[in-house]
């Protein structure tokens, strides 16, 4: 696996609810991604209760956080259906079908198809949503703000497609 598709993927797991696995994969974490640093010691000082209860506040209880991509663009409207069906066709090109709970615009779970496909697309045509969930993030004044602000450094200025 390249660096970039570890950087994701950890990337990915941070920004997912704070369970036992995730405490569990912290030290592996901090020491495959150092530009998570910040946060990953966060979380390995944080209680893992108090690291829950803080993951709710700050993403489950106002769409103002929301990690999902297309709510940045589209809101609740009928058009965010067809910004869904984008995101399911760019798996479906790589073979992936998407089958979680959450929606396929969540984005631990784009940040998971970019580790495993070196695709960016999905990141890149979503840009300004990331710059606006990294600023809210920010003004909230969350340690969650530092791992957008390593995703946003990561990124390309433009699409690198990987072939399927």
């Amino acid at each position: 696996m390249s660096t970039d598709a570890v950087f994701y993927q950890a990337a990915a797991l941070c920004l997912t609810y704070p369970d036992d696995d995730f405490v569990a994969r912290l030290p592996l974490l901090r020491q495959a991604a150092p530009q998570l640093r910040r946060f990953t010691d966060h979380a390995a000082a944080t209680p893992p209760r108090e690291l829950a209860e803080h993951y709710v506040q700050v993403f489950d209880f106002e769409n103002r956080h929301s990690l999902y991509l297309s709510w940045w663009h589209d809101g609740d409207t009928r058009r965010r259906d067809m910004s869904l069906v984008r995101f399911k066709e760019v798996y479906q090109e790589y073979g992936m079908e998407f089958t979680g709970e959450e929606l396929p615009d969540f984005l631990p779970a784009v940040l998971e198809f970019t580790a495993r496909t070196g695709n960016t697309d999905l990141l890149t045509e979503h840009r300004d949503c990331l710059a606006e969930l990294r600023r809210s993030l920010t003004d909230f004044g969350t340690p969650y703000a530092s791992v957008l602000d390593a995703v946003w450094a990561a990124m390309p200025t433009a699409s690198t497609r990987a072939r399927p």
